[in-house]
């Protein structure tokens, strides 16, 4: 192990966190430190700034969609190639679900795991020393977690930084830096969060000032010796779920671009071959493969070109008649008969399993979710149970006559009913997994 690491996290959503780890991860890259970046919790998009940030790929930790020994398993390969590990951290640091003990999905259980020091984002807009109250509180409402440092984000003017700095070192806890006002490092959001990272064409640009502007405002030295080696208790190879076949044919393009990097590379290390294809550009999935699997992503927006995608649209049916094919969230939506857009214009998506969806009649759907396969199915045998999460606005509209997929809890074990469909070798639901319970 050669990585230090700390944990970058903050008292809510919107505080910060995204725009500091970024300034961060680029201003170390530019120093010429071998950067790895995770982020806590579900989260797709992020990730890939991350990895715009540091040129490397990426992963997520989630304490309670992931076996501990997995979570270890993730560190200790990713860290044991890099200078420094920073987690992104997810809502605000201690928040989570209620679950057993440190398995609630918070940011705090990966401090408490690893054994991290974290770097607590304040927004200080709106106040001053009333900063110092919100420190306390974080550093001694858990005393596992050990906050290292803090940096203060939004400041209005150098008398603003001085009030609320002064308050905080009464508490012994280091300021670590403070970020301005500046609507350059604030990145655009959408319904599922921030627009993604291939959607900025001037993201090249935006982390470059990032950086200048931690190098700026951060103490980075500091940071630097903040970080310390992950605790790891376990570090046996584990396989987050099994690969549905030999030779994968994955959609990847700007409608499917929603897949967790630790699923892709258990899939190679248990000796799979990940042969991605593009439905945009009407390409049909791959005749040499043996599975196919349509991810989640931004189906709504690309509708138009997907409905037009003959020669995708047969070759899928073509492929389903005799190999599995298995569509999550996004990919579920366009194996159904209809997809209708926000504007409530109906699509003809593959029809290969009978529901449709619509944007029109948008219902956020948000959460964890422990789902048990009700038939042997690309994502496993029946019986198995998965724990991952659901988060999306489609409503399903019909349901059609398909078999369900899933038997389908919450976080908590609370029953939800069926969910997905199956009819033949296909399959689907929006239930994104991340790892078998």
């Amino acid at each position: 192990m050669t990585a230090g690491g700390l944990i970058v996290a903050s008292a809510r959503s919107g505080a910060g966190k995204t725009t500091v780890t970024l300034g961060l991860l680029a201003a170390l890259r530019r120093r010429g430190l071998r950067v790895q970046a995770a982020k806590a919790g579900p989260d797709y998009i992020d990730p890939v700034f991350h990895a715009a940030a540091t040129g490397r790929q990426s992963f997520n930790l989630d304490s309670w969609a992931m076996h501990p020994s997995l979570l270890d398993a993730l560190v200790a390969e990713t860290a044991s190639h890099a200078d420094m590990l920073v987690i992104e951290g997810v809502m605000g640091l201690f928040d989570g679900i209620e679950a057993k003990s440190r398995r609630t999905g918070s940011t705090a259980d990966l401090a408490v795991r690893f054994c991290l020091p974290v770097l607590l984002v304040i927004d200080v807009s709106g106040q001053s020393q009333s900063a110092a109250a919100l420190v306390r509180g974080f550093t001694t409402h858990d005393p596992e977690v050990k906050i290292g440092g803090v940096v203060l984000n939004r400041v209005g003017s150098e008398r603003h930084r001085k009030l609320v700095d002064d308050a905080i070192a009464a508490l012994g806890v280091p300021v670590l830096g403070s970020l301005p006002r500046d609507e350059m490092i604030t990145l655009p959001e959408r319904h599922l969060g921030l627009v993604q990272a291939g959607e900025h064409g001037d993201l090249d640009q935006r982390l470059d000032h990032l950086a200048t502007i931690a190098e700026i405002h951060l103490d980075l030295e500091a940071i630097v010796r903040l970080a310390v080696s992950p605790h790891l208790a376990e570090t046996e190879q584990v396989t987050a779920l099994s690969p549905p076949g030999s030779r994968i044919a994955l959609a990847q393009d700007a409608a499917f671009t929603f897949v967790y990097p630790h699923i892709l590379d258990g899939w190679r290390r248990a000796g799979a071959q990940i042969v991605p294809f593009s439905p945009l550009a009407d390409e049909p999935p791959p005749e040499h493969c043996d599975a196919c699997w349509l991810p989640g992503g931004y189906p709504e927006l690309h509708a138009t070109e997907l409905a037009s995608a003959d020669q995708f649209r047969e070759g899928l049916a073509r492929f389903a008649a005799t190999r599995p094919v298995h569509g999550e969230c996004g990919g579920y939506m366009v194996l159904g008969e209809v997809l209708e857009d926000a504007d409530g214009i109906s699509h003809p998506m593959t029809g290969l399993l009978g529901h449709a969806t619509s944007f029109a009649r948008r219902k956020l759907h948000l959460g964890y979710r422990e789902a048990t396969l009700l038939a042997d199915s690309p994502i496993g045998a029946a019986g198995l149970r998965l724990r991952g999460h659901e988060f999306h606005y489609a409503a399903l509209v019909a349901t059609g006559n398909d078999e369900p997929l899933v038997e389908l809890a919450d976080g908590q074990g609370q029953r939800l009913g069926t969910s997905g469909g199956r009819r033949g070798r296909v399959s689907g639901t929006f239930f994104h997994a991340i790892a078998a319970a």
